[in-house]
């Protein structure tokens, strides 16, 4: 039965997603959470009618259904992506490009993306451009299950099947709030936190007309989902208590469908907005490839005229998808035994392609120019070694170990306090320790500024967790009373509070910061900030423009009275800030510069130490 207007609510969901990724609306990727609503409701609601009808469910055929209906086009983009990928994005890209394919092909990339660390509402400068299968596997993995779990229920009578869903939608909804905050990235991805919302959609079936009477209830709905996708952002804890909004508005906009006002009848009942919905499924599988493959292949961010012609590109290939596959495979009857051979053999193709592509990958990079570079992407991108060692604190811890290097023995102790960019100067003072024969302590964090500034929650990191690290960290150095305290700040944060004035809020904290670290030492040095890149520097030079690739911008040194400053911007930019500088490549990616770069201004950085007489 094809309602026209759960075909409308197809359509918003797919075009706030597409929207979304092409940064339009910033809570755009609730369309997920709206999608799963629907699905959960159809797919239950089919489940449970055959059952009623015949006393069974046939099993094969449900399964058959859903490979026809999802596997022809869903594999028909994965290889043109995985083609097109393998052409236009740089050959040391490959390798992710490939093992991504291998992992969307398997049905289990939601897993594997959350464990690879690939977030989808904090997507960095070249993300994979498979990584929105994520929510095709969620599914499949529901269209599994869900069935077998009715048929189990269904034996012990009707109120046993509304039991069941209840209880999976409630503990499913109830981990997902605890996993928010304990692990938000498998919070996001995983299918048992992921299923209370189609579960949600199960349980409308159970929903009494009665209570779905008043003519408000469509425009409720309707102002839930806008509030949700405008005000939700990448700050948003997801999904937890606040996907409560979206998939509730869901709900109850398809259980009110009886009173839809008339403007929300038009609006979803027109010619254009139903085509919009017939086409959805393959309009969210192109919009994602569509707008990252122009993106990386140019190793920058798209301008917006730029993502427009990409959405536009999207709708074409949408179009025709659904008109010559989805469409000419809806009535066709295919034999099963050729059904499962497709299934597999599609499936086993898009393995050994993953693979194959993964093979091809290199990690020289050379570049053109007035000057030809070759370098090795595995060296560009290699991180200090606080990082491997468990120096560099991660999300959810609060306290560093010990973390001693140099001169282990010494009287003289420097102490590295701050994020991942006071970390990034960790080489250049490791090798003055062993020169100079000091004691080097780092304290660094992931995203944890040493500027007492509170930051507001975004994706695995936690204010609250921060400021712990921050709180122990002075601790420490009060004890010690160390030599010198150099400390340092990526300064691009946001403020955690929208109508906080930004300058006020980073002066602040740094108010703070020099008053808490008053007396621990004769030297408290600030370096200030680098310069800012404005695309991923290796994937940008691995394009082989390397003209393309000098855009950073030169950080604004702004710091209190109280600090000695280092201002490290015109060691890089003379005047332009170089991706290549002497050499050596100044950025290990789009933010820090690379170990390399480090070690090379070694001997500027003592001389800016010596200047402050922290060195004689």
């Amino acid at each position: 039965m094809r309602i026209s207007q759960i075909q409308g609510l197809r359509a918003l969901a797919a075009i706030i997603v597409t929207l979304f990724h092409a940064h339009m609306v910033p809570g755009g990727f609730i369309g997920v959470d709206i999608f799963y609503v629907i699905s959960g409701y159809l797919i239950t609601g089919l489940i449970l009618r055959e059952i009623d009808n015949t006393g069974r469910l046939n099993l094969a055929a449900f399964y058959q259904r859903r490979i026809k209906r999802l596997l022809p086009t869903s594999v028909f983009v994965l290889l043109v992506t995985a083609v097109v990928g393998w052409f236009v994005l740089p050959p040391i890209s490959r390798d992710a490009l490939g093992r991504d394919l291998f992992a969307a092909a398997a049905y289990i990339s939601n897993y594997l993306f959350a464990w690879w660390q690939n977030d989808y509402q904090n997507l960095d400068a070249t993300p994979s451009p498979f990584i929105h299968y994520w929510s095709l596997a969620v599914e499949e993995q529901f269209y599994l299950l869900w069935p077998i779990f009715m048929i189990i229920l269904a034996r012990k009578g009707k109120k046993t099947v509304f039991a069941g869903i209840a209880m999976v939608t409630v503990v499913s909804f109830l981990f997902s709030v605890y996993l928010v905050e304990k692990s938000p990235i498998w919070a996001f991805y995983s299918l048992p936190t992921r299923a209370w919302e189609l579960g949600v959609g199960a349980l409308l079936l159970y929903v009494p007309a009665k209570f779905v009477r008043h003519r408000l209830l469509p425009w409720i709905g309707f102002i839930a989902l806008a509030v949700s996708a405008f005000r939700f952002n990448d700050n948003t804890a997801f999904p937890g208590f606040n996907a409560l909004v979206p998939v509730l508005a869901t709900a109850i906009l398809i259980a009110a469908i009886p009173l839809w006002p008339p403007i929300f009848n038009d609006l979803s009942n027109n010619r254009f907005t139903q085509w919009l919905g017939k086409i959805s499924y393959p309009l969210y599988l192109w919009h994602w490839p569509a707008l990252v493959l122009p993106s990386s292949a140019l190793g920058r961010s798209l301008h917006s005229y730029e993502r427009l012609v990409c959405i536009v590109i999207t709708v074409i290939l949408a179009h025709f998808t659904n008109l010559y596959i989805e469409e000419r495979l809806r009535h066709v009857k295919i034999e099963p035994k050729k059904l499962y051979l497709f299934a597999v053999s599609t499936t086993i193709v898009s393995l050994v392609a993953g693979v194959l592509i993964a093979a091809t990958a290199t990690s020289t990079i050379t570049t053109n120019g007035k000057e030809t570079y070759t370098f090795n992407l595995n060296e560009l991108v290699k991180k200090p070694i606080v990082y491997d060692d468990g120096c560099h604190v991660n999300y959810g811890e609060t306290k560093s170990a010990l973390c001693t290097y140099g001169s282990k023995k010494a009287a003289k102790t420097i102490i590295l306090y701050g994020d991942s960019h006071a970390a990034q100067w960790f080489p250049a003072l490791e090798k003055l320790a062993q020169e100079k024969g000091f004691r080097l302590i780092s304290l660094t964090k992931s995203a944890c500024p040493s500027v007492e500034a509170p930051r507001p929650d975004k994706g695995a990191f936690k204010n609250v967790d921060c400021q712990k690290w921050r709180d122990n960290s002075i601790a420490r150095i009060q004890m010690i009373r160390p030599w010198a305290v150099i400390v340092s700040s990526f300064q691009y944060y946001a403020p955690k509070l929208d109508d906080q004035d930004r300058d006020t809020w980073w002066s602040d904290g740094q108010r703070k910061l020099l008053k808490l670290l008053k007396g621990s030492s004769n030297h408290i040095v600030y370096i200030s900030d680098t310069p800012h890149p404005s695309r991923d520097i290796p994937s940008c030079l691995a394009t082989g423009n390397l003209k393309r690739c000098d855009t950073s911008s030169p950080s604004e040194v702004s710091i209190l009275k109280g600090f000695k400053v280092i201002d490290p911007t015109p060691w890089l930019c003379t005047p332009k800030c170089a991706a290549v500088v002497d050499g050596t490549v100044a950025y290990r990616d789009a933010s820090h510069i690379s170990v390399a770069m480090s070690l090379q201004l070694t001997p500027t950085l003592e001389e800016a130490l010596k200047s402050l007489r922290v060195f004689s």
